[in-house]
């Protein structure tokens, strides 16, 4: 799940989370990355149910993490709010997780560097709709559910204001995606915000129909890799590691499709034609995407742009006091680095 907390990030601790999937249960605690490399802890990077970051297993399947010579624990949060409030407590040393949600932290001096862009949603969040709906101002007066200032929140908001509405038009209701979604299946919503893969299973068995998704808007929800600022200060060549392991599984991925598949839908714990669906809702990022998406630019390719966007509607909507200076928390030498490493 993916969800912006701010007060949760600023004041909750992580005790013990149970891991499913292809992982064995963890417990999250104690001091995450303490030490130099060489003999230095595992690198704990935390992941959630979204379908581009199932790649991770991926890479820890084929073994990418030691051919790239880096000792990494993959932490696995069924809540998403929880790997949220682990990086920003320190419990793990890195999170995957949204441009928005790494801005809340920042905005709380809670020092952060996002490195990659694992995807984009490209069809993942979406509004799902009741059969008889059929444009964003049938919406007007409706019941339409989705969670104050998440990333689908701000998708809602801009599929409003490009059909000229605003969101005091719709009968708007605070609900999680947990519960949107089986609450859209159940008939009690019009309409739902929701991310996969409550958004295909809305439509399948709640025969809803897809009105609006963030395809139509390309860049507003990039899912990045982010650190704790102090560890990609102590252990610079591990974060580098890492990422190469990431492009060296979506290399395997291209040249082995149906294995890589496989392997990411059995750690989903999903049917493989299922999580094919919900790769397809993503555009996973090469180093290429990356590097332009690291500069600085005036559409949603750059995360500066988004980022400085997002931050202005969470601050409309009082879910931050101010914008982080982006320069603080978008750092893009690293994929510059790993980009040369990696030219033949």
């Amino acid at each position: 799940m993916r969800k912006f907390m701010l007060g949760m990030i600023c004041l909750m601790l992580v005790g013990t989370v149970l891991l499913s999937g292809c992982s064995k249960p963890q417990t999250v605690g104690g001091s995450a990355g303490s030490g130099k490399a060489g003999g230095a802890a595992p690198v704990k990077l935390a992941l959630s149910p979204w379908p581009g970051w199932f790649v991770w297993y991926l890479v820890k399947e084929k073994g990418f993490f030691e051919k790239n010579g880096v000792n990494v624990e993959l932490v696995w949060f069924p809540v998403y709010s929880d790997s949220l409030a682990a990086l920003a407590t320190g419990k793990v040393d890195a999170n995957s997780q949204t441009l928005s949600d790494t801005l809340a932290p920042a905005s709380k001096s809670i020092p952060l560097k996002a490195v990659l862009v694992n995807d984009n949603s490209n069809g993942g969040d979406g509004i799902v709709v009741k059969p008889g709906i059929q444009s964003l101002q049938d919406l007007k007066g409706k019941k339409v559910a989705t969670e104050l200032g998440t990333v689908d929140h701000l998708l809602m908001l801009t599929a409003l204001n490009k059909s000229g509405m605003k969101e005091q038009d719709v009968n708007y209701v605070n609900m999680t995606v947990n519960d949107a979604g089986p609450a859209f299946i159940a008939g009690n919503l019009d309409a739902a915000v929701l991310w996969e893969p409550f958004l295909s299973k809305s439509i399948e068995e709640g025969k809803g129909k897809l009105l609006f998704s963030s395809k139509d808007t390309p860049g507003l929800i990039p899912d990045l890799l982010v650190f704790k600022e102090q560890f990609t200060k102590d252990r610079p060549d591990d974060v580098k590691k890492i990422m190469n392991a990431w492009f060296d599984a979506l290399d395997y991925w291209k040249k082995n499709p149906d294995e890589s598949l496989s392997i990411m839908a059995k750690a989903a714990e999903t049917p493989l034609d299922e999580y094919k669906k919900g790769v397809d809702s993503v555009k996973i990022f090469s180093v290429e995407d990356n590097q332009k998406a690291f500069k600085k630019g005036e559409d949603f390719t750059s995360l500066y742009y988004t980022g400085q966007k997002t931050g202005e509607f969470l601050k409309g909507l009082n879910m931050l006091s101010s914008v982080p200076k982006l320069d603080s928390v978008i750092d893009g030498s690293f994929i510059e680095e790993v980009a040369k490493q990696r030219k033949p």
